[in-house]
């Protein structure tokens, strides 16, 4: 086993990038005795390993890195965004199709939130654009009930504290109401910005005003977004993509990325995997022009639209 700290790379990271686990829950493990290095069980996540080493990961052999890969998944509602429920309930990783490699989420929305969801097979870029230093934007279209008054909504750019905590500007936007609409507020729609995201802060912030969350969807994460994806679908990011927009993450890393994929991987677009979902929603999401991965690249690869790019807005 390497003891060098200046050789090799952290157990941890090596885990993450393996596609087994985030960083922190690779951390976690550890600590768990879940790990073996050489045949040792590790305690501390304080330590390098290199290529010749052999990690065991509660009994199994830890996969060979593979090339880091990102998806694009429409999150329906009713599903928790967890490995694993302690409650039974139907979890994204259930419902993913069958043909897609191990991944993890980047970051979670609610059990009742859907839309845009960002998976990858690399735990380390997982935890990268979770964190808001990334300057991407998440936006949201969020119906409420309740008397929308806009004076307080542009008064949320100030950021706002609920219950002790505090939540950073929010960018709310009430949305036209269609013409000749009785008792217009009863439910209207409203576009929401924010930099960073915190556990139901939506939904506390619109309560704190008086309103009544009773739809949310995100549309958009950085320059990502949802597009007409159904629901259940997943869109594979292509490399060029990635290397244009998240290269600080593979410099930083050392990572070098293939030109192309896999050819028996090369068609990026995944159908639902539950066929019971048949439902279509894109008339409850906005369409604005968007470039998708394939027009952004000029590539042949099929995309069929579904899940898009657009330059970033940092």
């Amino acid at each position: 086993m390497e003891q060098e700290k200046h050789k090799g790379d952290r157990i941890a990271k090596v885990m993450a990038r393996a596609g087994i686990c985030s960083r922190r829950d690779a951390e976690k493990w550890i600590a768990e005795r879940r790990v073996k290095v050489n045949g040792k069980v590790i305690t501390s996540p304080a330590l390098n390993i290199v290529a010749s080493d052999k990690v065991i990961v509660d009994g199994k052999l830890l996969p060979r890195e593979e090339q880091t890969r990102l998806f694009l998944y429409h999150k329906p509602p009713g599903l928790v965004t967890t490995h694993k429920d302690e409650q039974g309930r139907s979890t994204v990783f259930d419902e993913l199709p069958k043909s897609l490699p191990r991944v993890v989420s980047v970051g979670r929305l609610d059990l009742n939130t859907e839309g845009l969801l960002l998976l990858t097979n690399d735990g380390g870029l997982s935890r990268h654009l979770e964190l808001p230093d990334t300057g991407w934007k998440r936006k949201y279209r969020v119906r409420v009930n309740g008397k929308v008054n806009p004076t307080r909504l542009a008064s949320l750019k100030s950021g706002i504290t609920v219950e002790g905590v505090r939540y950073k500007s929010i960018e709310a936007k009430l949305e036209e109401q269609p013409e000749g609409r009785e008792n217009a507020g009863a439910n209207s729609w409203i576009s929401i910005t924010l930099r960073e995201g915190k556990n139901r802060e939506i939904r506390r912030v619109m309560e704190a005003l008086g309103l009544r969350v009773t739809r949310l969807i995100r549309t958009d994460y950085g320059p990502f977004t949802l597009g007409k994806m159904e629901r259940g679908a997943v869109s594979e990011v292509s490399v060029g993509v990635m290397r244009s927009q998240i290269s600080r993450y593979f410099e930083e890393n050392n990572i070098n990325l293939k030109r192309e994929i896999d050819p028996k991987d090369k068609n990026r677009t995944f159908g639902r995997s539950d066929k019971n979902r048949s439902e279509k929603n894109s008339q409850n999401t906005k369409n604005p022009k968007k470039f998708s991965s394939k027009t952004q690249e000029k590539r042949k690869n099929p995309t069929n639209n579904a899940g898009k790019y657009k330059k970033s807005d940092k």
